[in-house]
């Protein structure tokens, strides 16, 4: 389980003079998502914002989102539920102190290297990458080499 912004983004966004947003990602997340699916590992957004940058980068990635979350650790407690599945064996990846619900509530807490002090200490592993720099490739080669999947 992912968070959006500050994960799959550096976290900054870009405003044209007509208002629209544009955010930062790296392609070797892209990649790094993809060989989870090859190996059967699912991966999945859950965020705070409600942008159509979010949808459409993980209409890409291939990857479900839920969007417009106010209350993270409910909702993944509720999607988890839906989908019968043990938070023990969720890794869920945050960087912003509106994620620590989540990351108490599941059993990989991660944070990535650039992530709120708070969101580095709930964290078990802390990735060497921030957000939007390949931090999430760098939580998909673990999870395969935990797994014994190779890429």
């Amino acid at each position: 389980m992912l968070d959006f912004d500050g994960v799959l983004t550096d976290n900054a966004v870009w405003v044209s003079d007509d208002g629209a947003e544009l955010v930062r990602c790296d392609r070797s997340d892209s990649l790094g998502l993809a060989m989870l699916a090859r190996a059967g590992i699912a991966a999945m957004v859950l965020s705070t914002e409600t942008h159509p940058v979010v949808a459409a980068r993980c209409r890409k990635l291939n990857v479900p989102c839920v969007q417009g979350v106010s209350d993270k650790g409910t909702t993944l407690a509720s999607v988890l539920a839906e989908r019968g599945v043990d938070p023990a064996r969720v890794a869920y990846v945050g960087n912003d102190v509106n994620d620590l619900d989540c990351l108490a509530l599941v059993g990989v807490p991660v944070a990535v290297a650039d992530a709120h002090p708070r969101v580095l200490d709930a964290a078990s592993i802390v990735l060497s990458r921030p957000g939007g720099h390949g931090a999430v490739r760098e939580l998909c080669e673990l999870v395969l080499d935990a797994a014994q999947v190779a890429p």
